[in-house]
């Protein structure tokens, strides 16, 4: 069912795609609903579901501010992208259906966006369980702290900006396309280095998005398939702006994923994490984590 009243404009459209999210996705509904910034809609593009996810949204309908697609599973950036296409806000914001947000979000973000060349706003988020629970995480990389600002260099290192945080203007997919649907997992990151390129971002240093962790089906699961769009994305980008950036910022950015790969298959397979370290210090012989990885892997196998 797709809202055609063309009289209702909205600030901000909130799209929630969701794939087999029934048990969490009345949650995240409720969370934009509850919001103490009112002018929005919510677009929610149901991407061939299997579960009873259409059953469990049915009685939100009603509202004439949520309009609801349903289409055959073509994976997260086409859903994603046809939120977009069917969304009419001047800003977008952007809510997985198994996260949620906390009810002063949109108030405290919206008003940043008074600077014309700011394109992304977002904060930092809390995770959770299944359950709501607090999960405890400490942020150990300086890269995966929040910046503000112009973000291509430190963006190229990793992804800070949580996806189910952001609120995007408009104008950013208009000028610049959405969501590439030949990536499988990273999309956030790919778009959020094309958009840095021409505008500001900025965040609310305050935990306004509930980030759930360790349920199944979550696709940030997939380690080998996120490291291979990683890879195609850090490619990509450098290719398509040569000059851009420069080749010390490139080899050492992936000097510090290489070095992080180490760290995660030191605990799975020593030979594969020393192969990744080694890779750290051949791009950059200064990536002292990863001869401290080396050498830690080298005493646990004697």
């Amino acid at each position: 069912m797709v809202n055609t009243d063309t009289s209702y404009n909205p600030k901000v459209s909130v799209v929630i795609a969701s794939y087999n999210y029934a048990g969490y996705i009345c949650h995240a509904i409720d969370s934009v609903l509850n919001q103490t910034f009112d002018d929005f809609e919510i677009v929610i593009v149901n991407d061939g579901s299997t579960d009873n996810t259409q059953r469990i949204i049915q009685p939100y309908l009603s509202d004439e501010r949520i309009t609801y697609i349903y289409q055959e599973n073509a994976g997260q950036a086409n859903a994603k992208n046809n939120g977009i296409k069917n969304s009419s806000g001047e800003f977008i914001a952007f809510l997985d259906a198994d996260d949620l947000w906390k009810k002063t979000k949109l108030e405290k973000q919206i008003p940043l966006f008074s600077n014309k060349n700011v394109g992304v706003v977002y904060s930092r988020s809390r995770f959770v369980d299944q359950q709501g629970n607090n999960v405890e995480y400490k942020v150990e990389s300086k890269y995966l702290l929040p910046k503000s600002g112009e973000v291509t260099k430190a963006l190229f290192f990793d992804n800070f900006v949580p996806f189910s945080s952001s609120v995007v203007r408009r104008e950013c997919f208009e000028e610049h396309g959405c969501f590439d649907e030949s990536i499988m997992m990273g999309i956030d990151w790919d778009l959020w280095l094309r958009l840095s390129m021409c505008y500001r971002f900025e965040f609310i240093s305050e935990q306004l998005l509930l980030y759930r962790v360790g349920h199944s089906g979550q696709m940030s699961k997939n380690l080998e398939e996120r490291q291979k769009c990683s890879d195609k994305i850090m490619q990509k980008f450098y290719e398509s702006n040569p000059g851009l950036l420069p080749l010390s910022t490139i080899r050492h950015a992936w000097a510090y994923t290489y070095s992080n790969r180490g760290y995660y298959y030191s605990h799975l397979d020593s030979h594969r994490s020393s192969e990744y370290y080694l890779l750290s210090i051949q791009k950059w012989p200064l990536q002292f984590a990863a001869y401290k990885g080396l050498i830690k892997n080298f005493f646990c196998s004697i």
